[in-house]
């Protein structure tokens, strides 16, 4: 299955829409299959207050109220559909991640085509509800989440009918540390809760990206920028340009490695052109018809084309039914 790479526009557009659609052009550029928005207003997220509960303390945003950071990320509500349609006529899928029931409905009058839940929002479970009962694809991030939280997130999802449900793990800092990814959870995740995994990432490079294609991610979410210098909450731990088609290029090439429709075959070797490299029985020296194979006349040695050396036992001792020169293959018995 072809990995869902996805460019996470976020705050990256400097509140200027066409930044916006020239980020989703170059998302396509890239390579991206996808393109994902956040929907939400300041409001929708926490409350416009001095409360020291209300001021961030320590990371990226140290000493940033909550309304005033939600209020320089957001997208604008009335540049969704012009976005939608941009995407969409460039090939890519385009989503969001919805932050509450207003949000949701908006996007469902655009035929969002798949909803994605924030990990700091796997707790809220009447959100997840609205926007599963809807019937489209369910991705959910796990940062912040305990198993606890995780399984009331699905079970919100499969109370209401939805069961195409996709997990991703996070690590919920900006920027994430490639030593934290912790990223065998992707296996635990999809044994212990029986759904797709795949990948939240805000670590640099495509390192991370590239190890969860090997354990079985269905999709990556990246955070994508034009140039660092438009700034914004984002910039620092987004990914620009080149080194978002970089990452799609190892992906891609990483899923070439990976993908096979071949299977062990139990007689003959699934590398032809490697025999030559591998040891098989030839005639070491002159032997004349019906005289019997001996160790002296009889070498296992490279390339690989003669008979194989597992019949070496079996074969001393046994007439040759033909004569060989020095250097033929062994063909008998």
């Amino acid at each position: 299955m072809k990995t869902m790479i996805v460019a996470e526009l976020s705050a990256n557009h400097g509140h200027k829409i066409e930044i916006a659609k020239q980020t989703i052009k170059a998302a396509a550029e890239a390579g991206a299959d996808a393109v994902k928005l956040q929907t939400y207003k300041p409001e929708s997220l926490t409350l416009d207050v001095d409360n020291e509960d209300f001021v961030l303390k320590g990371g990226l945003w140290d000493g940033e109220r909550l309304f005033d950071l939600y209020k320089k990320a957001f997208t604008p509500y009335e540049w969704h559909a012009e976005l939608f349609d941009y995407a969409k006529s460039l090939g890519l899928v385009c989503f969001s991640t919805p932050f509450d029931k207003e949000a949701v409905d908006l996007l469902e009058s655009l035929d969002n085509p798949i909803y994605k839940i924030a990990s700091f929002e796997v707790m809220h479970t009447e959100l997840i509800r609205h926007a599963a009962r809807l019937g489209k694809p369910m991705v959910i991030s796990t940062g912040v989440a305990s198993a606890r939280e995780i399984e009331e997130a699905i079970a919100a999802c499969r109370e209401v009918g939805n069961n195409d449900i996709t997990l991703l793990k996070c690590t919920s800092a900006y920027p994430a540390r490639i030593e934290d990814a912790q990223l065998s959870l992707m296996i635990r995740m999809r044994e212990r809760f029986g759904v797709k995994v795949g990948l939240s990432d805000h670590s640099p490079g495509s390192m991370l990206p590239v190890l969860s294609v090997a354990l079985g991610g269905v999709m990556i979410e990246k955070h994508l920028i034009l140039d660092r210098s438009i700034g914004g909450p984002d910039a620092a731990f987004s990914m620009d340009i080149n080194e978002f088609a970089k990452m799609v290029r190892d992906v891609r090439m990483a899923e070439e490695a990976l993908h096979s429709d071949a299977d062990i075959n139990e007689s003959e070797s699934t590398d032809i052109a490697g025999r030559q490299w591998a040891r098989s029985l030839y005639a070491s020296s002159e032997i004349a018809e019906g005289e019997k194979f001996t160790e002296q006349n009889v070498a296992c040695v490279r390339p690989g084309f003669g008979l194989h050396p597992r019949h070496l036992r079996d074969l001393l001792g046994i007439p040759t039914k033909r004569k060989y020169r020095k250097g033929d293959r062994i063909e008998e018995p």
